[in-house]
């Protein structure tokens, strides 16, 4: 066996080795105690991942894509969740931007392995508006306004050298410093309005336990809810 093959069956090896960590007995999920709507069953169960110890619940996964239909994904902040949807920001001209703009469709997954637990949200997406998107901007720390101000314009774009990108955000540091209600112009606070939202709950015996919302404006909460096979 050459040495190349020897590395893909240890790696191989080592996939099947791996075990999910979970901290203790998994939750319970009882679907028939599901509320009627998506929502706040949702901010329950990132509390009770934050609760648990679960590093950085709020973040998501993000997939968006183009005109062209090619999916793009990447890990960014939940910002809010509310009556309006799932918000996000980003710059309007970074890929995921662009590809928004070109279709503005998207999909969310959090994933908490403490817990056990994934939930999946898909909708159409729209811009908050400047209002909102400087608002959002402000409420950020220092270090991410920073971040906005650096890459502003520029997120995603080719960068030629890292001292470039080293000389931008030290401009950009002193600036939030200097203003800390500084404006980021590309700077987009975006609402994803739900129309599908799915909660997964592991089960140490493989019962998985899988409950879809589907909006529905002429059901209870304007939501259909329905179980899936895992």
């Amino acid at each position: 066996m050459s040495d190349d093959q020897d590395e893909t069956e240890a790696f191989r090896a080592l996939l099947r080795g791996l075990r999910v960590p979970h901290a203790g007995d998994l939750p319970v999920f009882d679907p028939d105690t599901a509320p009627d709507a998506p929502l706040p069953l949702f901010r329950r169960w990132l509390r009770e991942a934050a609760e648990s110890g679960e590093p950085g619940p709020h973040t998501m996964s993000l997939a968006t894509a183009g005109a062209d239909g090619r999916p793009s994904q990447r890990t960014v902040m939940l910002h809010d969740a509310d009556e309006r949807g799932w918000h996000f920001g980003t710059h309007r001209t970074s890929r995921k931007g662009r590809e928004l703009t070109e279709n503005p469709y998207a999909s969310l997954a959090f994933h908490w392995m403490r817990p056990g637990r994934q939930v999946r949200v898909s909708g159409r997406v729209r811009e908050a508006g400047p209002e909102a998107s400087a608002a959002d901007l402000r409420g950020r720390s220092p270090a991410a306004l920073a971040a906005a101000l650096a890459g502003s314009g520029r997120q995603s774009e080719t960068l030629g050298s890292y001292d470039k990108l080293l000389r931008a955000f030290e401009a950009a540091y002193e600036r939030a410093g200097r203003e800390p209600d500084a404006t980021a112009p590309t700077w987009t606070l975006y609402v994803l309005e739900a129309d599908e939202v799915e909660f997964y709950q592991e089960e140490a015996r493989r019962r998985h336990v899988r409950v879809r919302y589907l909006r529905a404006p002429e059901e209870p909460g304007g939501w259909r809810r329905e179980l899936l096979w895992p």
